[in-house]
């Protein structure tokens, strides 16, 4: 609290003291308005009149008052700052939508590229050499036939490759349509499928019943195509092969998992699962092209969710997955 007549020396200007004793108060209170680091100025109260005094209650009334309205000030800065950077990262997004867009189209593109381009030798290598075989092996060694039988083979399985990268593509690109779906009965329907395609192995499933979950019914039908299969085929050389299909708590959160007792598989390698035509296991012993679990983490992913797995060799294999909690 500060009397008018002690105004000089305080760093008011000249004008602003005129009218302050204009006023004639009897008393001034002057209160800095600021936040932090941030000064916006000084509020000058004042009272006229004989024995009208400012008090400490006026005091403390008005320093609070002022510190309200310097937050709220800094309040409007920072939501205007807040304004300006969502403009910009909608710009980002709005850029980087396309960017993706055009990535897409390369995709499209590249993918017409493949099935036609590449399709189109493959095809011619794969009938001359058939043609060679059925008119020219009586006038070919056995080496011969084989060159020709390899050269056959290798081109067909160029075929397989194209048809799977090409699958891995669309997976990645198809509308999904989520809707509640029943994986127990699911992975019943896959597990009859491939017993039905093998009846002689003995095969003992375990499937949890009414694991429901949502999620587009297809791209999960590829999901568990590729798991089950995966299981069923690695455990191939137990005599009782055990697939398993279940849920765990872990952290409060639902996990998914499928597992087996096959031939497993070295920890340290584990990163290489699920790219792209990475195998842990050689095509003799185990066909296949390596593109199945790069798949089924592609559609996880386009469901939001997690996958990941553990093995040892000679022990087994487990696949957990989780998906976002609706």
């Amino acid at each position: 609290m500060i009397h008018p007549k002690e105004l000089i020396g305080k760093g008011v200007s000249a004008k602003a003291k005129q009218l302050l004793l204009d006023l004639n108060p009897a008393s001034a209170l002057f209160l800095p308005m600021q936040n932090r680091d941030e000064f916006y100025g000084v509020i000058v109260l004042v009272r006229s009149g004989a024995n009208k005094h400012y008090d400490q209650k006026d005091y403390e009334f008005a320093r609070e008052l002022i510190r309200r309205a310097a937050l709220a000030l800094e309040n409007a800065k920072l939501y205007s700052q807040s304004q300006d950077i969502n403009a910009e990262l909608e710009k980002r997004v709005a850029f980087r939508t396309k960017e993706l867009e055009a990535s897409n189209n390369e995709l499209e593109s590249f993918s017409y590229s493949v099935s036609h381009d590449l399709r189109a030798p493959l095809r011619s290598i794969d009938g001359f050499s058939n043609r060679i075989l059925k008119e020219y092996s009586h006038k070919l060694d056995d080496q011969g036939v084989d060159y020709f039988m390899r050269v056959k083979n290798a081109s067909q399985k160029m075929g397989f490759l194209i048809d799977d990268l090409l699958k891995l593509a669309h997976f990645s690109r198809i509308e999904m349509n989520l809707v509640e779906i029943n994986l127990s009965v699911m992975a019943e329907s896959i597990a009859q499928e491939l017993q039905s395609s093998e009846p002689d192995r003995k095969v003992v499933f375990k499937i949890e019943k009414d694991i429901v979950a949502k999620v587009d019914q297809v791209l999960f039908s590829v999901v568990f195509q590729n798991l089950i299969g995966n299981a069923w085929k690695y455990s191939r050389n137990q005599k009782k092969a055990i697939i398993e299909f279940g849920t765990l708590q872990k952290k409060g959160k639902l996990i998914y998992f499928i597992r087996d007792n096959g031939v497993g598989f070295d920890m340290n390698y584990v990163e290489k699962l699920f790219g792209a035509f990475q195998r842990l296991h050689s095509s003799k012993e185990f066909e296949g092209n390596g593109v199945g679990l790069a798949t089924v983490q592609r559609i996880i992913r386009r469901h939001h969710g997690n996958i990941w797995t553990e093995g040892e060799m000679g022990k087994g294999a487990t696949f957990y997955f989780s998906l976002p909690a609706e």
